[in-house]
């Protein structure tokens, strides 16, 4: 019966001496990782025992001080067979006829095609090539697609460029034509376990094109990486030194032109997983700063027109035009939005003042009052009579627009604002129609419940019956009320009900 070729003693012991050689770097996990799987799969052959010179073979590629004495042990501890004879007689064969060995293992089909199939031995120092630049191939595969698919700095997109290079090298090293010639002797002596055809040759040097071409992928996207920060870095600086509202605009829009050239970036490459992760917070500084400088220049905006009114009213009201026009750029998830509508509400009262006295402060008034109902509807669902003070608060704000008259100025500002009220009293007329009906639905289905509870009927028909009238009452409660929480705990304790 034929056994693995190594045990798995011998395994442990070679285990332990990959170990103490191996670094902690991210290479040199890789290179542990494949040092690793040549041992184990020696341990899933079955054939003649792994000896001394094959374990170095499968790891002094990669570790070059890997310990001969650990070595000896594991050949010891895999009770080796004597390969060693055999050895040494071919080394003897290939000493005596150097000359001929020459020109046997020129790389001309001619030539080792008929040694390869009458005297392989003879091949040798072509197989040992064969089989170093094949390992050295698979191993620089491994570890430069490794590399750049996992990277974690512009290093590792570097060093995996060069083991794709190195690869190449290896690839090229192989001689295509012979592939398909198993080298027999070489690896019933060797015990390699070569699976190498000339489509997967081809398949692995696409394999070494393709990360190449990611590598230098990701190098170009490293260029706009560090244009774009650095642009952004000096963008913030000016934008922190700026002492004046035009310098602080200009700053802002450089700092914008930074982030977009990060955009642009493709998210394939390492740099644009990097820009991508850090243009969340890029986005959330500028949305910041640039809310700010709208807010202090609508400030300085209304201070300047509070000067110049007396004697430039236009001129005082053309400010106050330009701090409004900042303050309604700031969005309404922002959490300045309330003081941006403050300062809002305040500069529109004076620039109407300016024009239109009257209408002004009937514009005050209504926004007074809207504002009030809008702080009310916050946080629903409310209770009826809670929806109809906020129903009056926007009846008032409406009562104080249409007192406008169609001949003043401020008439048409009205009438927008007279649009947008109206349609918010129409929707809070809605909500407090659904949460009147849905509190009388339940009240209908708490008492269908408890008379049901109180004379529960024998047929079980039409106790089902009642049950499905609840349920049905109990489905028309919307989503939205106060009622609907209780509404649908009682729905499904109905439906438990009616399955029983």
């Amino acid at each position: 019966m034929s056994m693995y070729r190594l045990n798995k003693k011998a395994l442990q012991i070679l285990r332990a001496e990959v170990q103490r050689c191996s670094g902690n770097d991210q290479v040199s996990k890789i290179e542990q990782e494949i040092v690793i799987k040549r041992l184990e799969q020696l341990c899933l052959e079955k054939g003649s025992a792994v000896k001394f010179d094959e374990m170095r073979d499968s790891v002094v590629d990669i570790y070059p001080q890997f310990s001969e004495k650990v070595l000896k042990q594991a050949a010891k501890a895999n009770k080796s067979p004597g390969i060693f004879t055999t050895v040494k007689w071919a080394t003897i064969l290939l000493g005596s006829s150097a000359g001929m060995l020459w020109v046997i293992n020129l790389p001309y089909p001619m030539i080792r095609w008929p040694v390869a199939k009458t005297v392989p031995i003879l091949l040798m120092p072509s197989y040992i090539n064969m089989d170093y630049h094949y390992r050295e191939a698979i191993k620089n595969l491994e570890q430069a697609d490794q590399l750049i698919n996992q990277a974690t700095s512009p290093y590792d997109i570097e060093q995996g460029s060069q083991r794709a290079k190195e690869a190449q090298k290896n690839l090229d090293n192989l001689p295509v034509w012979f592939l398909g010639y198993y080298p027999q002797t070489y690896c019933n002596f060797f015990g390699c376990s070569w699976k190498f055809t000339v489509d997967e040759f081809e398949a692995a040097r696409r394999r070494v094109a393709r990360i190449d071409a990611i590598a230098f992928q990701d190098r170009n996207a490293f260029t706009p990486l560090a244009q774009g920060e650095m642009a952004l870095k000096l963008a913030r600086q000016e934008y922190e030194k700026a002492t004046s509202i035009k310098d602080k605009e200009l700053a802002i829009a450089s700092w914008q032109a930074a982030i977009d050239q990060l955009e642009q970036i493709p998210e394939a490459t390492f740099a644009g997983e990097t820009a991508k992760t850090k243009l969340k917070a890029y986005k959330r500084d500028i949305d910041n700063a640039r809310i700010g400088t709208f807010i202090a220049a609508a400030q300085e905006f209304d201070l300047e027109a509070e000067k110049i009114q007396p004697i430039q009213p236009k001129a005082a009201s053309e400010l106050w035009e330009q701090a409004s026009k900042r303050l309604n750029q700031i969005p309404t998830e922002n959490p300045r939005y309330l003081e941006a509508q403050r300062l809002l509400a305040g500069y529109q009262v004076k620039l109407k003042t300016v024009a239109d006295p009257r209408s002004g402060t009937y514009i005050e008034a209504a926004k007074e009052f809207a504002i009030a109902a809008a702080k009310a509807s916050q946080n629903p669902p409310h209770p009826v009579v809670k929806w109809e003070q906020i129903e009056k608060l926007w009846q008032k704000s409406i009562d104080q627009l249409e007192k406008i008259r169609v001949e003043e100025p401020g008439y048409v500002a009205a009438q927008k604002l007279l649009a947008e009220y109206q349609t918010n009293l129409g929707i809070i007329e809605t909500r407090r129609k659904d949460e009147n009906e849905a509190q009388a639905s339940l009240q209908e289905a708490n008492e269908q419940i408890q008379s049901l509870i109180a004379s529960s009927p024998a047929d079980p028909q039409q106790l089902k019956g009642k049950i499905q009238g609840v349920i049905n009452r109990l489905r028309t409660i919307k989503a939205g009320t106060t009622a609907y929480a209780e509404a649908q705990r009682l729905l499904i304790s109905a439906q438990k009900r009616l399955q029983q």
